[in-house]
């Protein structure tokens, strides 16, 4: 096979700039639909936390600082550096301190929908907290990276005992507790036919404020907990002031049951009919899947999906949220690194926590124990064991591979250099003689993106693979390779040891 070997510095990256005279201007629709984000999810409480003694709590009174709107700007050029060009800033809002959960409280119990959470404010500057957000978005936008803000799904029971109106009631007349949530209230959305319009008037002031900071789009929690209706009146709204503002909505093929049995559930293609870009799709179900067939038969899905609608749709590579376990838990190193090229070479939008470029296991010694200190009424450092802390004023995520780090960047470039494949090239599942193998390619303008995996975590394996028009005479740039495959008329002949995946570009090539 001819091979031509590549060092990082010929990967152009080609993440575009979204600025007219100067003046941002907001494209984060167009990228998404692209599928040429490549988000990264940040908790502002730690994202830019300061802890100097290294025990992974905040301590304020011994000078340490939290997360916040400035500290956070610090950030943004290693973002940039790596290749992110979307974030998915996690609730900003005001917390819940009653019934709470962690001694900060969690991001997602929301005690208001118009006003910024006080932890997020930096004491070292005269800015109010709303310039504050605001220089970070605009620091964001100076660097290229787009800013989409998530919306919680429930109120904290603090709202509840302010606007009781807000929510829904259970027969004894007591507000619903949805799921397992015990720090959070269900909020009434109303029915397909006839939505809440206090409730409504509570997110489209989030819109409005939002908007006002300079965010570009919205992720929706949970966003099957509400009618469809009620977020088509919404997003119709936001693109009247905004028609590159992106919705982004937490709903999967994978669920299909409501949180409570007094919450509406509104599937995943009512959400996309009624406005949303795009879902999560189940790509989080890969830690379980043992076969190369389950993994490509969800991408023919997805791909299906984005057909079905008027208006274009796309999908997020939502293998690793902050609502899974660390992959390091799961399979590894290596399936941190399976993950971050299947984002890279899908026709499907990068989706990544912070930490996870540094492979951190998100495992905190202090977890669950008693607090030294706490702001809320809960003593005890919740957590999610091997999760993202969304409970706490904790350390900045972040693991100790820093090698992966460097590979992170390397498979962001890659994407955003072949960025007019992934928006429009043609997706091909390639044919194996292993079920534990899968391949598959992308193929546009003469170009194409060859990638095969083993979903084999513990042998190594073997499988010819067949490329129809491929021989060992083109143009081939090894992007992603441990043990070189062997190529000859037609087909590849690969070895792989456990949850590897290799990357080839192969030019002169159109898979038809």
């Amino acid at each position: 096979m001819k091979r031509i070997l590549v060092g990082l510095f010929t990967i152009v990256l080609l993440a575009p700039k979204a600025f007219a005279n100067n003046v941002w201007v907001n494209d984060l629709r167009n990228l998404f639909l692209s599928n040429n984000a490549i988000i990264y999810a940040v908790n502002m409480r730690t994202f830019g936390a300061q802890d100097v003694n290294n025990d992974g709590i905040i301590d304020v009174s011994e000078g340490e600082e939290s997360g916040n709107f400035l500290n956070a700007i610090s950030r943004l050029d290693e973002l940039q550096a790596i290749g992110v060009n979307t974030l998915h800033v996690l609730p900003i809002m005001s917390v819940g301190k009653t019934k709470a959960l962690g001694t900060a409280g969690s991001l997602y119990a929301a005690a208001s929908f118009n006003e910024l959470n006080p932890q997020l404010k930096s004491e070292r500057s005269a800015l109010t907290l709303e310039e504050q957000a605001t220089k970070f978005i605009n620091e964001a936008h100076r660097r290229g990276i787009r800013v989409m803000v998530d919306v919680p799904a429930c109120g904290s029971y603090d709202l509840y005992m302010k606007r009781p109106e807000l929510f829904v009631k259970d027969a004894s007349g007591q507000a619903v507790t949805p799921a397992d949530w015990t720090d959070v209230r269900l909020l009434d959305a109303g029915t397909e036919l006839a939505i809440n319009k206090a409730v409504y008037s509570v997110y489209k002031d989030f819109v409005d404020y939002v908007l006002k900071l300079g965010a570009d789009g919205i992720r929706a929690d949970v966003a099957h907990s509400k009618p469809a209706s009620f977020w088509k009146e919404l997003i119709d709204y936001s693109r009247r002031k905004d028609p590159q503002f992106m919705w982004l909505a937490e709903s999967s093929d994978s669920w299909n049951t409501p949180i409570a049995p007094q919450a509406v559930y509104t599937p995943y293609d009512k959400l996309l009919e009624a406005g949303f870009d795009g879902f999560y799709g189940s790509y989080f179900n890969m830690k379980d899947w043992r076969k190369a067939y389950e993994l490509m038969n969800h991408v023919k899905f997805t791909n299906s999906v984005k057909t079905k609608f008027a208006q274009p749709k796309s999908v997020i590579g939502s293998f690793s949220t902050h609502d899974e376990l660390s992959p390091v838990l799961i399979n590894g190193p290596q399936y941190s690194d399976m993950i971050l090229w299947l984002n890279a070479t899908l026709p499907l939008n990068s989706y990544y926590v912070d930490g996870f470029n540094t492979g951190d296991n998100y495992v905190y010694l202090w977890g669950n124990k008693k607090a030294r200190t706490t702001s809320t009424d809960d003593d005890y450092y919740f957590v999610h064991r091997g999760k993202l802390d969304i409970f706490n004023f904790s350390r900045q995520p972040g693991g100790k591979n820093y090698d992966f780090k460097t590979s992170f960047a390397i498979a962001n470039r890659f994407k955003a250099s072949i960025s007019p494949i992934i928006a429009n090239g043609k997706y091909t599942q390639l044919k194996t003689n292993n079920p534990d193998i899968f391949a598959y390619a992308l193929s546009y303008n003469e170009s194409t993106v060859i990638v095969f995996g083993n979903m084999n975590f513990k042998k190594n394996n073997e499988a010819t693979i067949k490329v129809s028009g491929f021989n060992e005479d083109m143009f081939i740039v090894p992007m992603k390779i441990v043990v070189p495959p062997i190529g000859s008329k037609n087909k590849i002949e690969a070895k792989l040891v456990p949850g590897e995946i290799q990357v080839l570009l192969v030019n002169g090539l159109e898979v038809k």
